[in-house]
């Protein structure tokens, strides 16, 4: 497939899950975010669904690329669609290291592609928002790319771990302030700018579960 099909197709099955999100579940999105030019996006989202990277991805305006588990290509069709939808394969011994995660999507975000990741590091198993993991704090200190704050409610009650098909509940979606890693004082350790990164990450989250209530 040729990279113009390839956006063609993206462009496609973008505009036919909008539809059917917004026909079955409801979707709303609050707050689309005004994008920087020139400058790679990575857009850190909490995680309760195996429907959260598709809502965020039709939600966002620019094209998103993720890390998705291997088993998902080996599945006729689906691995076609996550494919060209952005999906990039990793193994579940890639999974539990950390440093081939982070230098993947630091090579994505160095060509200039916005990255789509889930700071919590796991689904929810009760769909409360977990302990955020320092993962994010350090991909942004070394692309020097802003975070995206973005949280999404109604997923759990649409689809939690186990289901394999999902329910008609309401999906909402809100984007929050870009947390940018460029704003912080050059002086600022670099320990110090982590932890502002995930504090002001974690607030945002507190702040956009509030906004929808």
């Amino acid at each position: 497939m040729t990279f113009k099909q390839n956006i063609i197709f993206y462009a496609f099955s973008k505009w036919f899950c909008r539809c059917l999100l917004t026909l079955y579940n409801r979707l709303s999105i609050k707050n689309t975010p005004i994008l920087p030019d020139g400058r790679a996006v990575i857009v850190a989202s909490n995680h309760n669904s195996n429907l959260d990277p598709v809502v965020v991805g039709v939600a966002y305006p620019r094209r998103l690329t993720y890390l998705a588990k291997e088993e998902l290509f080996k599945v006729p069709v689906l691995s076609c669609i996550i494919r060209h939808l952005g999906a990039i394969p990793v193994s579940r011994e890639d999974e539990v290291r950390a440093g081939v995660v982070l230098r993947t999507l630091l090579d994505i975000l160095t060509i200039g592609e916005d990255v789509l990741i889930f700071p919590e590091g796991s689904r929810s198993f009760d769909g409360k928002l977990q302990p955020l993991e320092g993962g994010v704090a350090t991909l942004a200190l070394h692309s020097k790319a802003p975070v995206l704050p973005v949280y999404i409610k109604g997923t759990f009650a649409a689809m939690p771990r186990g289901c394999t098909f999902p329910k008609p509940k309401k999906i909402e979606v809100i984007f929050g302030t870009l947390i940018d890693p460029l704003d912080l004082p050059e002086n600022m350790k670099d320990k110090q700018k982590r932890y502002y990164i995930l504090d002001r990450l974690e607030k945002e989250f507190e702040e956009m579960m509030l906004e929808l209530g």
